[in-house]
Formats: C-alpha cells, sequence, structure tokens
C-alpha cells in the first residue's frame, strides 16, 4: 500500500521545517558540542529522523526502516567500497617501504607544506573529483598527505576545503548532467552558469588553503605560487565550462594546474620553508633515488589515476555494465509518492539499489592495487591480501559511519523532511536567490553529494525561479555551486577524511575545523547569485 509525502505536517511550513531539522541539530550536537565518534553520532542522527519521520510525518514503519536500510546499503556500495580499496593501495605503498620515496621526491620538488598542498590536496584531489568524485579524492589525498608527514588534523581538513572548486563538475560532471535531467533545463546553459560562479571560489582556494595551515603572513612568502595556481585552475574552468561542456572542466583544469604549477616552482623557491610546529627538523633534502625508483614508486597512482579515468568513460561503463546486478528495493519502491509542489504531479518514488560492481570506481582502484603488486618490488599477493584484511579492520568504525550516515539521509528524503526544509527556503520569494545556494549546501550536507542534492532540490529550484521572475537555470546552477561548500562539512565526507589521515574517532574535530569555511564559502556564493540574478545580470550566458 502506498504512501503520499506530507510536507508540512504541522500546519506552519516554517515549523514543520524546524522540526525535519532535529537530527540535523543532533548531528550538530554530538559532533560539535559532545566531540562524540562518528558513529555515536550517526546512529544517534539517524535514529532520531527515524522516530521523527514516523511520529510527525506520519511515514509507516515499515518504509521508514526500509528507506533507512537501503540508504546504509548505498553508504557501504559504492562509497565505503571506494575507501576500502584506496586505503588498501596506499596501505600496500607504506608497508613496502615505496611511499618513502614518493615522499622524498616531492620533497625535491618542494619540502615547502603549502606548496604540497597545493600539489597534492587541490590539484591531483581536482583530477581524482574529475575522474570518479563520491570521496574518492579525499581519501587518497589525505592518505597521501599524511604520509608525507603532514599533522593528521590538516591533512583531513584542507582536503575537505580543497574538495570544493571542482565537486559541481565530479565524476565527468555528473552533477550537472543529473540538474539539467530533473529540470529539463539546457545542460550546457547550467554548466556555463556555474562556469561563471564557481572560478571565483577556485581562485581563492588555494590562498585559502594556505591562510588554514600557516595564516596570512606566511602565506604572503608564497604568493606568487598561489596566484599561478588559482589562475590556472580558475581560468581553465571557466572556459572548459563555458565553450566545451561539463565533462572535462575538472581534468583540464587540474591537469593545467599541475604543470604550470610544476613548470613555476623550476624557477621560483620560496625564501622561507614551512613545516608544522609539531614536525621535527630534518634539515636540507637530499634526492636519493633514481628517476627509475621514483618512477616505480609512482606508478600505482599513476595506475589509479589512468584506471579511475577510464572507469568513468561512457563507453567503459557500458562494457562493464553487466558485471552486477541492480533490484527495486523490496517494501520500499515506488511505496512512497512525492507530491506537489515539490513535483509537478503525483509521482512514486522509485526505489532501486544498484550493485553495479564492475563499473564502480572502487573496483577502478582495487585493479589498480592488483596491477601495482607486479611493479612493488619484494612484495607479492601473500603480503597484499593480508593488508588488505588488515585494511578492513582499520576501517570498521568509518564503515559503520558511513553506512548509518547514507541511512539518515535517505529516511529524510523518503519520508519528505528534507523538501520540508526546501519548502521553507523556497518561502523567501524575491530573496530566494539569496537562499538557493544555501538549499544546495544543505543537500549536500545531508546526502554527501553535490549529484544527490541536484536530483533532490533541481526541481524546487526550478519551480520557485519561474514563480518569482528569476533565470531557474541561474538557481539550479546555484543549488549545484552553493552544494559545493557543504561537500567539507558532510559527515560522509568527514568519515572518509579521519578514515584516511587515522582520525578515526576524531570526526567531531574535523566538522569543527571545517564548519566556519564551509559557512563562509556557502554566503559568498549566496551572495554572487543574488547579485547575478538582479544586478549582474550580465554575467549570465
Amino acid at each position: 500500500m502506498s504512501w503520499t509525502q506530507v510536507y508540512n505536517p504541522l500546519g506552519n511550513i516554517a515549523l514543520s521545517a524546524l522540526v525535519a531539522g532535529i537530527p540535523l541539530y543532533v548531528l550538530f550536537y554530538m559532533l560539535a558540542v559532545r566531540r562524540s565518534p562518528g558513529h555515536y553520532a550517526a546512529l544517534f542522527g539517524t535514529a532520531s529522523a527515524v522516530v521523527v519521520a514516523v511520529l510527525v510525518w506520519r511515514m509507516p514503519v515499515g518504509l521508514a526502516l526500509n528507506s533507512t536500510l537501503m540508504g546504509a546499503a548505498f553508504g557501504i556500495f559504492p562509497i565505503v567500497w571506494i575507501v576500502i580499496t584506496t586505503i588498501w593501495v596506499y596501505n600496500m605503498t607504506v608497508e613496502s617501504g615505496e611511499f618513502d620515496i614518493i615522499r622524498n621526491s616531492l620533497a625535491c620538488i618542494t619540502d615547502d607544506r603549502r606548496l604540497q598542498a597545493l600539489f597534492i590536496a587541490f590539484a591531483f584531489g581536482s583530477f581524482i573529483e574529475g575522474t570518479a568524485g563520491f570521496g574518492t579524492p579525499v581519501a587518497i589525498t589525505a592518505a597521501m598527505l599524511v604520509g608525507l608527514g603532514f599533522n593528521a588534523k590538516y591533512a583531513a581538513g584542507i582536503c575537505l576545503i580543497a574538495n570544493t572548486a571542482p565537486v559541481a563538475f565530479g565524476a565527468i560532471g555528473i552533477p550537472i548532467v543529473v540538474a539539467a535531467k530533473v529540470t529539463d533545463l539546457d545542460m550546457m546553459r547550467i554548466s556555463q552558469i556555474v562556469g561563471r560562479q564557481l572560478p571565483f571560489l577556485s581562485v581563492a582556494v588555494p590562498l585559502w588553503l594556505s591562510v588554514t595551515i600557516c595564516g596570512w603572513k606566511r602565506s604572503m612568502e608564497i604568493l606568487p605560487a598561489i596566484v599561478v595556481t588559482g589562475l590556472c585552475f580558475a581560468v581553465s574552468q571557466f572556459l572548459v565550462s563555458n565553450f566545451v561542456g561539463p565533462y572535462l572542466p575538472d581534468i583540464v583544469s587540474a591537469i593545467v594546474t599541475i604543470v604550470g604549477l610544476g613548470f613555476f616552482l623550476r624557477i621560483w623557491k620560496p625564501s622561507v620553508v614551512f613545516h608544522f610546529p609539531d614536525e621535527k627538523a630534518t634539515g636540507p633534502v637530499t634526492c636519493h633515488y633514481s628517476s627509475a625508483e621514483v618512477v616505480r614508486a609512482w606508478m600505482p597512482y599513476v595506475i589509479l589515476a589512468v584506471m579511475v579515468f577510464l572507469w568513468g568513460l561512457e563507453p567503459v561503463k557500458k562494457l562493464l555494465a553487466p558485471f552486477g546486478f541492480s533490484f527495486n528495493w523490496p517494501a520500499l519502491h515506488n511505496l512512497v509518492v512525492k507530491t506537489a509542489p515539490i513535483v509537478a504531479k503525483d509521482a512514486p518514488y522509485a526505489a532501486t539499489y544498484s550493485f553495479n560492481f564492475g563499473s564502480a570506481a572502487g573496483t577502478a582502484i582495487l585493479i589498480s592495487g592488483i596491477l601495482s603488486i607486479f611493479i612493488i618490488p619484494n612484495y607479492g599477493f601473500g603480503r597484499s591480501v593480508a593488508c588488505f584484511f588488515r585494511t578492513l579492520k582499520q576501517l570498521r568504525f568509518p564503515i559503520l559511519t558511513i553506512a548509518l550516515i547514507l541511512g539518515l539521509a535517505y529516511i529524510m528524503n523518503y519520508s519528505g523532511m528534507s523538501a520540508s526544509m526546501g519548502l521553507a527556503l523556497a518561502g523567501t520569494g524575491v530573496l530566494f536567490p539569496i537562499f538557493s545556494p544555501i538549499l544546495g549546501w544543505l543537500g549536500v550536507f545531508l546526502t554527501g553529494s553535490d549529484t544527490s542534492s541536484n536530483a533532490l532540490f533541481g526541481s524546487l529550484q526550478k519551480t520557485t525561479a519561474t514563480q518569482i521572475g528569476v533565470d531557474p537555470a541561474l538557481t539550479v546552477a546555484a543549488n549545484s555551486s552553493g552544494g559545493v561548500c557543504g561537500k567539507m562539512i558532510s559527515p560522509q565526507s568527514i568519515s572518509v577524511a579521519t578514515a584516511a589521515s587515522g582520525m578515526v574517532g576524531e570526526e567531531g574535530n574535523i566538522f569543527r575545523f571545517t564548519l566556519l569555511h564551509s559557512i563562509s564559502m556557502v554566503l559568498i556564493m549566496s551572495a554572487l547569485t543574488f547579485l547575478q540574478a538582479y544586478v549582474l545580470t550580465w554575467m549570465l550566458p
């Protein structure tokens, strides 16, 4: 028997939205105030969401439990699968001693922690975001920075902050593709508008990272490198998104940034090399590995990048599609009905779970790890299998956390609680362009995905913009641009970062670390969207 969503169960949309936020208040309290381990915060948040959905939104108990279980299953695969395989590859390079060579080779380019963050967290992370997305870049870059000797808290935090500018075009442009699909708007136009919003953030993120690491004064010591990094990425992102499309902005921008910064550092070096205060002084770096050894040490990550890129291509996805299966989730599929104003007319809410093992990004990383065994000297399959099971044990709490957080996201979506909060923001009238990016930010906080946020709120953004006389493509694009700012505080992303940096149980501290950065960035996007709606309309295509 089907059940129709109710978006205003308390008769006042503002009050209903406040009550819908109870699970988020619980999460915030547990993470930011109590500083509880992530799996405890996720457990209490998810439990409160189920209770509120059943008691206030009158969702049948069976539907509430099934939507939560489906979310948890999605958390385990494909999200956890990415984390497990990524950390496994990293652990193999550490156990074999190859990561010592990687560390030394990077130090020979620059031993400065600020510049290493620009290379790894921002540029290399953007390449991985562009090819895979869904938590992959944070998992890889946070593990690499810790291996290089970064303070674990800063490794996790700056990788989360860096994973903003590229998110809207992540996974070969999937967030933009989904936004266009759910709104029936021109995909190229959405891409162009996002490409006229995010470059303002992209050019600032390198400076933002450096200031976070060492403050304004020390950041001025590397200002030339910061400017090169920001301009390489922002200009490339603008050009590709506006004249090519949404599929390649991240990949092209990342490659241009890596090459541009690399060449620049051949002719320029900072006068003072920065290390964290708690690091032991090591003195001048000696490059004592041969070129062949350096290339061999980097090969697992080169293979990983190539494999993830290939797996993101549509022909490869189609080729690998048979190596998996999908099914309609029992006692949930099409039994929840979405209604106006979230959709134009009543529509069943599909609940299809796909175990696309062959085409999953985690499988690409698994294969890259297997291929790496043939390259890593004196390692072998026996040690790699043992390392894989040690990795599983290491990640047991992050696995639980991610599963619970996705369960929370799904129960809020299927119950209509997320839509209730969205409708409250949509009721702000001519001020809606200010809140449009915040709606996307909220969606990414809830789901951990800009793609999911666009699917959740894209139609609402279009409908509201049309009602108030604003270009609907602008608000739909702002949903994606604002959403990228919520990635760093999403409990799902934080769980990935803490798992990769060895800070399991410290999720609350990382949440506090990134919260003000996230709020500041989304307010910048809100101000820009408001100006583009009414003042700077000439900026729109």
